[in-house]
């Protein structure tokens, strides 16, 4: 399709008399049906995102989980972050289709060009929502698990009359060492699924912007 519409832009300017009234509409069009096709797109990915971690956590919370979970004190505070990230990924994937009928039943330019910079903002958003749902609940974890977890408080008292400092240290960078590269790894995914398909859509959104309606 863009191969078309790179065609389509080259004969315009060969000929903007003969070709101006058609190709306006004719690139239009490729342009509001590519939009379309790409907002879908970021529904299905959300859709299936939300498939694949409900399947993860169906298939991984056991007993030993679920005791895990009350030895660190955090059962009832994950029960309640589990409900609120289930009402906000619902409320994303709402808006996405939102915006997919939105882009899909736009009929000007400017309504076109505003449909696209809101659906970026809102993808923007549930990446950042995504990623700092993890960090939040990674923080969460290491401070419950500094705590209440018995193997580490028996290393802690052990190092109390060795090295505690060094002892620290070791935990710290073992822990943003795991933080960063299981955070780097879901911006990597973020940035691979979502961002090419943003990049996509920015590059509709240049395209009408050139154009003269």
């Amino acid at each position: 399709m863009t191969e078309e519409l790179d065609l389509l832009k080259k004969a315009w300017k060969k000929d903007a008399h003969s070709y101006e009234q058609v190709t306006e509409n004719q690139i239009y069009k490729m342009i509001h049906k590519r939009s379309s096709s790409i907002v879908k797109w970021i529904l299905m990915i959300s859709i299936a995102e939300l498939i694949l971690w409900a399947g993860i956590g169906l298939f991984t919370v056991d007993d030993n989980y679920l005791k895990t979970l009350e030895m660190y004190h955090i059962d009832s505070l994950f029960k309640v972050l589990t409900v609120i990230n289930y009402v906000i990924v619902f409320f994303f994937i709402y808006v996405f289709y939102k915006n997919f009928r939105t882009i899909s039943t736009t009929d000007t330019v400017k309504k076109l060009m505003r449909s696209i910079i809101k659906t970026r903002k809102t993808v923007q958003y549930y990446i950042w929502y995504n990623l700092g749902m993890f960090a939040l609940i990674f923080i969460i974890v290491v401070i419950s698990q500094i705590t209440y977890d018995p193997n580490i408080n028996s290393v802690l008292e052990n190092a109390k009359d060795s090295n505690p400092q060094a002892f620290w240290i070791v935990i710290g960078l073992t822990y943003f060492v795991l933080f960063a590269v299981t955070f780097g790894l879901f911006w990597l995914f973020y940035r691979l699924v979502y961002g090419f398909l943003m990049r996509r859509l920015y590059k509709n959104y240049e395209e009408l912007k050139k154009m003269d309606f």
